[in-house]
């Protein structure tokens, strides 16, 4: 079947990526549904995505990712389904599996992944939980014998490297850069636009089938040193460097609540274990997407910095305190 023929389910589209990936299956000429309860029609959040969508094209069936019978006849109607719904909501997707299950037409299952590999990560506090419950719903997948691709997206730019005017919460010295660990794992950050792009050029592409997509561009591959370097030549001066050893990484987490200890913990995988790099993608178990789709013009770290001239040079300044900092003078 032609990929602009292929029809598309998603669940949780009018999340944080699902935004994006709805506009791109559009834009890709893909007949694009959505799955909506009926009280989002009136929700004062969801009701312009929603009539965004309507106006894109999009499809809107009624439903409810907790009434199985109405999400089994929405699988009916499509060919592929991508969830994007909330870290808050994976456990749910086991109601997907078994209503795809069910259904028996899916040709293709995106569950919500688009962060770090679980299969290779070093989760602590927060983060375990996160990473366990995506790795349950990839063996339950498998075992059911659901076709499927995971993308691993590692880390959002527009989250991430977050402009100054975002912040809720900067509490570190603006000439301070705060560094994990040595600086020297090099993570991965992507724009959210590329990863929808390369989610939907990944729909039917046979070369994707039963592998994880890894969005590990070249140019978007950086370390924590990297990174500061960088913004050290965009702002024509040299940021003073915090490093905060890995003992001391957790020790914070451990005292700290939810979500900053997720958040932490996150990073602490990324910039301190070195999750997003510290393995070989192997064609056994997946592929490149940047080298599968050379086509694609995907947007640099150096060039969203450079269009985003309030950029924040780390994001960990909106969870570690001048305090933190001053434990390690």
């Amino acid at each position: 079947m032609a990929a602009a023929e292929a029809k598309i389910l998603f669940i949780g589209g009018t999340g944080f990526i699902g935004k994006f990936i709805v506009e791109a299956s559009v834009k890709a000429n893909h007949p694009t549904y959505l799955l909506v309860r009926e009280s989002s029609l009136f929700n004062p959040a969801k009701a312009p995505i929603v009539q965004k969508f309507k106006s894109l094209g999009v499809k809107l069936v009624l439903g409810d990712i907790n009434d199985h019978e109405s999400l089994v006849k929405a699988i009916k109607h499509v060919d592929l389904v991508i969830s994007t719904v909330s870290y808050m909501h994976l456990p749910v997707q086991l109601k997907i599996i078994s209503a795809i299950k069910e259904a028996g037409n899916v040709k293709r299952f995106f569950p919500s992944e688009f962060g770090n590999d679980v299969d290779h990560a070093h989760g602590v506090d927060g983060a375990t939980d996160l990473f366990d419950v995506k790795a349950q719903i990839r063996r339950t997948i498998e075992a059911e014998g659901i076709p499927y691709t995971y993308v691993v997206a590692n880390f959002f730019i527009g989250h991430f490297l977050p402009n100054w005017s975002d912040l809720r919460a900067i509490v570190a010295p603006l000439d301070i850069a705060i560094v994990l660990g040595d600086g020297n794992p090099k993570a991965v950050f992507n724009k959210e636009e590329d990863v929808a792009t390369y989610t939907i050029k990944a729909v039917d592409d046979p070369r994707t089938l039963n592998k994880i997509l890894y969005i590990r561009p070249p140019a978007n591959t950086l370390s924590s040193n990297d990174l500061v370097s960088l913004w050290d030549k965009k702002i024509g001066k040299t940021l003073e460097r915090v490093y905060i050893p890995e003992e001391q990484v957790l020790k914070i987490i451990q005292e700290s609540s939810f979500p900053m200890n997720m958040a932490l913990s996150i990073c602490h995988a990324a910039y301190v274990k070195g999750d997003h790099t510290n393995y070989e993608i192997e064609p056994s178990f997946g592929v490149e997407a940047s080298k599968l789709y050379p086509d694609v013009k995907y947007t640099t770290v150096d060039e969203f910095i450079e269009k985003n001239a309030a950029c924040t040079p780390f994001y960990l300044h909106q969870f570690i305190s001048v305090k933190d900092i001053q434990r390690f003078d």
